[in-house]
């Protein structure tokens, strides 16, 4: 057989078999709607074409497959033909957040960068932070602290110190330098009740203009303690009650004062009310 009469038989076998292919996908289409006429017709299309007679029975109609050469070979000659409209492109104007949602998430900021490095570190460095920032923290509550304490006290309406509480003259100026031994002069002259005066005056004198106390005019005894219980130390307050008991005893009472007494409150008279050391 010639080369020539051998390229014609195949080409003419590949026509026919795709002849087949596109006529069995027919018929299965066709089966869809009239199984039985449908396919009988096809096939005796198929046989007349290949000179091969074919008989398809009406319960095989419904259950014939289209091979995947068949489907393949039908699209592309759909798409080869110069009547269809073929492929169509448009543009079409987005948002930018659009664009923004298809790009790359690695190049996207990652913000918990932090937490990775915080979890690289060791125990001992992330402990070592942990007390640093605690430090901090606390370092900026004390400095919150003296700064209200601060404005606080600078926005107090200053009061003038009163000159004398009740008839008693409590201006430093009026009072010797050493209160206890010029007390004790007093004392030792006989004269208890301006000896008394005298150190209850200079313990008055040392609440107003040395502890700040807010001691008025018209205060009387029982006020002055008050006022200082929350100023004085434990041992300065009882120090000045004992000389307001004292002080009420010989002034208003008329009775005697224990001379160890008025020892103890003559000696101890610097050392407790002592003006506050102010920073």
């Amino acid at each position: 057989m010639r080369s020539g009469e051998a390229m014609s038989l195949i080409g003419r076998i590949a026509r026919r078999v795709a002849t087949v292919a596109m006529l069995a996908g027919i018929a299965s289409v066709s089966a869809q709607t009239a199984p039985a006429a449908s396919a009988e017709a096809v096939a005796a299309a198929a046989s007349a074409d290949l000179g091969v007679r074919f008989s398809v029975s009406p319960s095989r109609a419904w259950t014939s497959a289209i091979p995947a050469s068949a489907v393949m070979a039908a699209a592309s000659d759909v798409g080869a033909d110069p009547l269809l409209p073929g492929t169509d492109k448009t543009r079409a104007l987005r948002f930018k957040k659009h664009d923004e949602e298809k790009k790359d998430p690695a190049d996207k900021v990652d913000a918990g960068w932090w937490r990775d490095f915080f979890q690289s570190l060791s125990a001992g460095l992330r402990i070592a932070m942990w007390l640093v920032v605690a430090g901090l923290f606390v370092f900026v509550l004390l400095r919150l602290r003296d700064w209200f304490q601060t404005r606080d006290r600078d926005s107090r309406p200053q009061v003038k110190a009163p000159t004398h509480v009740g008839s008693l003259d409590i201006r430093p100026e009026s009072l010797p330098d050493d209160i206890g031994a010029a007390a004790r002069a007093l004392w030792q002259r006989g004269e208890t009740r301006p000896a008394l005066s005298l150190l209850y005056r200079g313990a008055l004198s040392r609440l107003v203009h040395g502890h700040g106390v807010p001691i008025r005019a018209a205060s009387t005894e029982s006020d002055c303690l008050a006022l200082a219980s929350s100023r004085l130390r434990p041992d300065a307050q009882d120090f000045l009650a004992r000389l307001v008991s004292g002080w009420q005893s010989v002034a208003y009472a008329r009775r005697e004062l224990a001379p160890e007494d008025f020892e103890w409150l003559c000696t101890g008279f610097d050392a407790r009310m002592a003006p506050e050391r102010r920073p």
